[in-house]
C-alpha cells in the first residue's frame, strides 16, 4: 500500500524540524551563552533553514538591532533629560556614537561573512563588542557622573550576543 502524500509531508516537515533543532543546538553548544544563543535562534523563523553561517548572520542582526536601539536610546537620553548638564550631554552623544559605531562594524562582518572572510568578520564582531568600553571610559572621565544602570543592562546583552557570534564564527570551518 502506497504512503499518503499527507503522511509524507508530515515526515518531511518534523524530519526537517528536527534537523533545524539539531543544528541550532550543536552551534549554540559551541557559544559562551548557550540559552541566549538558542532562544534568540529559534525567535528567528528563517533559522530553521539555514546553515551555520546563517545562524552567525542572524545573530549579527540581532547584535545590530541592539546597538542601534541603545544607540537611538540614548540620543533619545539627550534630547529629553539631564537639563543643562553640558557633561553628561557630552558623555550620552559619545555613546551614541559608539553604539552606532558597534552596529556599523556589525554590519561589516556580515558582510565579511558572505564573503567568507571568517578573520574579518571576527575582527568586526570583536570591535563591536568593544565600542561600549569606550562609553562606559567616557562615564569614568567625569567623576561625578555615574554610570546609568540601564546603560549597564544594554551594554552586558551586546557583549553576550557578540560573544555567541563569535562562538559561533569561530567554527565555521568545522561545518
Amino acid at each position: 500500500m502506497a504512503a499518503s502524500p499527507i503522511f509524507i509531508l508530515i515526515l518531511i516537515v518534523s524530519i526537517a524540524g528536527t534537523h533545524s533543532n539539531d543544528s541550532i543546538d550543536k552551534t549554540c553548544k559551541t557559544t559562551k551563552y548557550y540559552d541566549l544563543c538558542v532562544s534568540s535562534l529559534k525567535s528567528d523563523p528563517t533559522s530553521k533553514n539555514t546553515d551555520v553561517k546563517g545562524l552567525a548572520t542572524i545573530m549579527i542582526g540581532i547584535g545590530m538591532a541592539n546597538s542601534t536601539a541603545t544607540s537611538s536610546y540614548l540620543s533619545s537620553q539627550l534630547l529629553s533629560a539631564f537639563g543643562n548638564d553640558v557633561a553628561m550631554k557630552k558623555v550620552l552623544k559619545e555613546c551614541a556614537d559608539k553604539y552606532g559605531f558597534a552596529a556599523d562594524a556589525l554590519q561589516s562582518s556580515a558582510q565579511d561573512l558572505v564573503a567568507e572572510n571568517f578573520d574579518y568578520a571576527y575582527l568586526h564582531v570583536t570591535a563591536a563588542e568593544d565600542y561600549p568600553n569606550a562609553c562606559r571610559n567616557a562615564f569614568r572621565r567625569f567623576p561625578g557622573l555615574a554610570y546609568p544602570p540601564e546603560l549597564a543592562r544594554r551594554e552586558e546583552g551586546l557583549k553576550r550576543i557578540c560573544d555567541v557570534v563569535l562562538g559561533i564564527i569561530d567554527n565555521l570551518g568545522e561545518y
